[in-house]
């Protein structure tokens, strides 16, 4: 693969916190805009570091905002998306000319909120899970709605990620899902790593949404916007 730092100009940049998640969002591409150039860098050491002090500090942000800016102008890129949700929330802060930033789970919070007043939001890494129900409550306000938001982290899961096992992560996710007693209009998945959890959850008879998709359409349709 060309390093991020190498190749042609890519319109589309990715900071993710994990390589798992170049292949997802390449994927995506191919289906959603084919032939259309895109970089990732990967920075598995923040999200680490946000593990480590149990969310973000002071000194991890100023280094996502270091490489976030980096991704964009690395490549040239016009919109530049975090797919951590952990440190999601430091791209919606930063401004630079040309640039557009964007967190990929913004797009499917907009969306929970028009579901239902109750909004379910499961995570399988604590510090992923107070930067998602922020962004929920964020995106109910911004479209004016009350909701009703209850958080879950389903810790033991994540070793499993850690591992390599995503067949038995994903799997493991739905079936605590459908465990659940879920009184709620809808399940937001906080990390786009549980996003695999969707193919086992047909007939499931409350929505679950995760971020990838929905995302990875939003920054298409940001390169696309009228200046």
């Amino acid at each position: 693969m060309t390093p991020p730092d190498q190749g042609p100009r890519a319109p589309l940049s990715f900071l993710h916190s994990s390589p798992v998640h170049i292949g997802t969002f390449e994927r995506l591409r191919d289906r959603y805009a084919p032939g259309l150039e895109i970089a990732h860098r990967v920075r598995e050491d923040l999200l680490i570091a946000a593990q480590k002090a149990g969310g973000m500090t002071p000194a991890l942000r100023l280094h996502t905002e270091e490489a976030l800016y980096r991704a964009a102008s690395a490549r040239g890129s016009e919109v530049v998306v975090c797919t951590c949700s952990t440190l999601a929330p430091v791209a919606e802060e930063l401004s630079m000319e040309g640039v557009t930033f964007q967190r990929i789970d913004r797009a499917m919070a907009d969306e929970a909120v028009q579901m239902g007043a109750k909004i379910a939001v499961v995570a399988c890494l604590e510090p992923a899970l107070a930067p998602a129900l922020d962004l929920v409550r964020s995106s109910a306000t911004r479209a004016g709605r009350e909701v009703k938001i209850s958080g879950h982290v389903f810790f033991d899961l994540w070793p499993l990620f850690q591992e390599g096992a995503l067949d038995d992560y994903h799997a493991a996710i739905a079936a605590r899902l459908k465990e659940a007693a879920c009184s709620c209009d809808a399940i937001i998945l906080a990390q786009a790593s549980m996003a695999g959890a969707g193919a086992h959850l047909e007939g499931h008879g409350i929505p679950v949404l995760s971020s990838p998709e929905s995302g990875f359409k939003a920054a298409v349709a940001a390169l696309t916007r009228p200046a």
